[in-house]
C-alpha cells in the first residue's frame, strides 16, 4: 500500500487528517532509493500519519491542498537530485526530458524547487504548520554557498525559502526526533542534523565568517568552507553559526550514523517499488527502470573526491547493512510480478566499500589531517572485499535470481 496521495487513500487507512505532508519535486515512486518514500514510511512505522504531494502545480492551490494541512509540519524536498541539475544542462540550457517526471517531459519541476515549493505553501496556507526542508538540494545549500547558475554566493536556502527548519544528510533518525518533539510541543533545536534561524548564535557555537563576508571575499569564503567541512564529522563536529542577514543560521552537529540494525530496519519496510497510480496515469518514469530491482548495501563514502557531494550529505563513514537483510530484500524483489531474474545493481556510493570501515573512526571520528584513500590507502582501513564477494554469491542463490549486477562505482585503488 502506498502512502496516501489522495483523500480516498487517507480514508482507506481510516485517517481524516495527517500529521506530516511531504512535498517533492519528483514523481512519487515508493522505493527505498527515494528519500520521500523512505522518510514517509519511517514516520508511519513510528505511528505518524503521513501523506505525499508529488510535483504540485505552481499556479494554484489545487494540488497542494488536496490532503488538507498537516498537524505537525510540511516536509519539502526538491527531489532525488538538485532541481537546477535536473532542469539545466551544464551550459545552462533547459533540459527537455526529466527521468523523474511521468511521461519524461520536463514540465513539472520548477527551478530551485525547494524554494518554490516552500513559497507555494506560504502563498496558499497562510497560518499553517512549520515548513521543514530536506533532501539533497537543501542539504548541500544549508550554509552560504557558491551558486554556479547565478555566479555568486547565495545565503542558506533555509532563509531564501523562508522555512522554519532544515534537516540535512540522511535524516531518518532526525525526522522522527523532530516529529516527536513537535507532537509533544517541545522545541526541536537540540536535534542533531538540524538547522534553524536564531537572533543570536547560541553559547558555545563556532561562528563562521558571515554570509556578507563570504560573498565579498574569496579568502573568507574558503576559510568558511574549510571550517564547515572540518565540522561535518558527527563524532568531532561542533555547533556552527553563520550570520545571514540580521539573523543567524544555527547548524547543529551531524546526526550519528545508523547502526546496522537501524539501517536494516529502514530497508525491511514494505516498499511497493512502483510508481503511484496517480502519477502512472501521466506516463512512465524512466528512473524507475534503474532502481526497481536494485539493492542498496551501504551508505556513506570515505573517498572524499573533490567533485563529489556525498561526504557532506551521506557522510564519510560507511554504514553497511547485514547480509541477512539484503538477502531478505532480494527475496521480496524476486517475488515481484515484473521481476525477470536480474538484480540490476548491488552497491552504494562506492560498491566495493561494503562491509569494512576504519575501526578508529567510530570512536575518534574521521582524521582531520589526512584522507582515507589519498595519496594512498591508509593502512588503518584494512581493506577486505570478502564480505561483498560472499554477499554476491548468496544473492545468486536466492530463488528466482539468475543474474547479479554491480552497476555502482568501483574504486580501483581499493583492489
Amino acid at each position: 500500500m502506498f502512502l496516501p496521495a489522495t483523500r480516498a487513500e487517507m480514508a482507506a487507512r481510516g485517517w481524516d487528517a495527517l500529521d506530516v505532508i511531504l512535498v517533492t519535486g519528483d514523481a512519487y515512486i515508493d522505493s527505498p532509493f527515494m528519500g520521500v518514500a523512505v522518510i514517509g514510511r519511517v514516520l508511519v512505522q513510528q505511528g505518524f500519519r503521513v501523506g505525499v504531494i508529488a510535483q504540485p502545480a505552481m499556479d494554484s492551490a489545487a494540488d497542494l491542498t488536496r490532503l488538507g494541512e498537516p498537524r505537525l509540519f510540511w516536509g519539502v524536498t526538491g527531489g532525488s537530485i538538485d532541481s537546477m541539475v535536473a532542469n539545466r544542462t551544464a551550459s545552462g540550457l533547459r533540459r527537455k526530458s526529466d527521468d523523474y517526471t511521468p511521461g519524461g517531459r520536463n514540465a513539472r519541476r520548477p527551478d530551485r524547487a525547494v524554494i518554490a515549493c516552500a513559497r507555494l505553501i506560504r502563498r496558499f496556507c497562510k497560518e499553517t504548520a512549520p515548513i521543514v526542508l530536506g533532501g539533497i538540494e537543501a542539504s548541500l545549500r544549508r550554509i552560504a554557498h557558491y551558486d554556479a547558475w547565478d555566479n555568486r554566493v547565495r545565503r542558506s536556502i533555509l532563509f531564501d525559502a523562508k522555512a522554519d527548519y532544515l534537516l540535512y544528510g540522511m535524516a531518518e533518525r532526525s525526522v522522527v526526533e523532530l516529529a516527536r518533539a513537535m507532537a509533544a510541543g517541545e522545541a526541536p533545536t537540540a536535534i542533531r542534523g538540524l538547522c534553524y534561524a536564531a537572533a543570536e548564535p547560541p553559547a558555545g557555537a563556532l561562528v563562521l565568517p558571515t554570509f556578507a563576508e563570504a560573498a565579498a571575499d574569496r579568502e573568507r569564503f574558503t576559510a568558511m568552507f574549510r571550517t564547515f567541512y572540518d565540522h561535518c564529522d558527527p563524532v568531532t563536529a561542533r555547533m556552527l553559526a553563520q550570520q545571514q542577514d540580521t539573523r543567524f543560521l544555527v547548524h547543529n552537529p551531524p546526526q550519528l550514523p545508523l547502526s546496522t540494525a537501524e539501517l536494516d530496519a529502514v530497508h525491511d519496510l514494505e516498499f511497493t517499488r512502483d510508481l503511484h497510480p496517480t502519477d502512472r496515469k501521466r506516463g512512465p518514469v524512466r528512473a524507475l527502470d534503474t532502481i526497481r530491482f536494485a539493492l542498496t548495501t551501504h551508505r556513506g563514502c570515505y573517498g572524499e573526491c573533490n567533485f563529489c557531494a556525498i561526504a557532506v550529505h551521506q557522510g564519510r563513514t560507511v554504514q553497511s547493512r547485514s547480509p541477512a537483510s539484503i538477502v531478505r530484500e532480494a527475496g521480496r524483489i524476486a517475488a515481484h510480478p515484473e521481476f525477470r531474474g536480474t538484480l540490476t545493481d548491488v552497491g552504494g556510493p562506492t560498491a566495493n566499500m561494503y562491509g569494512f570501515e576504519c575501526r578508529r573512526k567510530a570512536s575518534k571520528g574521521a582524521c582531520a589531517d589526512k584522507r582515507c584513500l589519498y595519496p594512498a590507502v591508509c593502512p588503518g582501513l584494512q581493506v577486505d572485499h570478502g564480505p561483498l564477494l560472499d554477499l554476491l554469491r548468496r544473492l545468486r542463490q536466492v530463488p528466482g535470481v539468475r543474474k547479479v549486477v554491480v552497476a555502482s562505482g568501483i574504486r580501483h585503488d581499493l583492489i
